[in-house]
């Protein structure tokens, strides 16, 4: 009797022991890490990616390099300066301040990035408005974004930095005027991702 229960009690072990590691084993399959899953250091890099696009932004915002590089527009071929065909950016940012902060910020860094402009329309929608457009965002990419007030006597900056007519006569500037001295508030967006 003694023996059938030492029996049973190496049987149960045996039991209790397997169960236990295919436990183990269907855990770890369960939270298998590949190179793309999120990871302590994939997040670090997010945090550092939205971090610089923040920066970005705030400096930019804070030598007024923004209005200039919305205000970069060809009102003759209705597109920004220097992106014919396509009417935005994608081999390179504008050749402005702020396009150069971006340069500095993420090409050097081996990092891609879009630039989208965001502003309402006279309809009371929000409408898109690319202007450097370097690739499809990946899963983990950082957005940031900064807000524009642009008024009726703003003027398109030409690229020799000369001022050119105002938003408001402007007949084929991006953004609806929304009347009043206030022409539009446009919100510039960085999205920027490893590559």
């Amino acid at each position: 009797m003694d023996g059938d229960r030492g029996q049973a009690h190496t049987l149960e072990a045996i039991v209790a022991g397997l169960l236990l590691l295919s436990s183990v084993v269907y855990a770890l399959q369960m939270t298998a890490v590949t190179p793309l899953s999120a990871s302590t250091s994939s997040q670090h890099i997010e945090n550092q990616q939205s971090s610089v696009a923040r920066g970005v932004l705030a400096a930019a915002a804070e030598r007024d390099a923004l209005r200039p590089t919305l205000l970069y527009w060809n009102n003759d071929s209705a597109e920004f300066h220097g992106a014919p065909g396509t009417g935005y950016y994608t081999t390179g940012p504008p050749n402005t301040t702020f396009g150069g902060m971006l340069e500095r910020a993420f090409d050097d860094a081996a990092i891609a990035y879009n630039v989208d402009v965001r502003y309402r329309t006279t309809d009371g929608d929000v409408a898109r408005k690319p202007m450097v457009h370097r690739g499809v965002p990946s899963d983990n990419a950082v957005r940031s974004a900064r807000a524009v007030t642009l008024t009726d006597d703003d003027r398109l900056v030409d690229p020799d930095g000369s001022r050119n007519v105002t938003v408001a006569e402007s007949s084929t500037f991006y953004a609806d005027d929304l009347n009043g001295t206030v022409y539009n508030v446009v919100r510039v967006e960085v999205v920027a991702w490893r590559i």
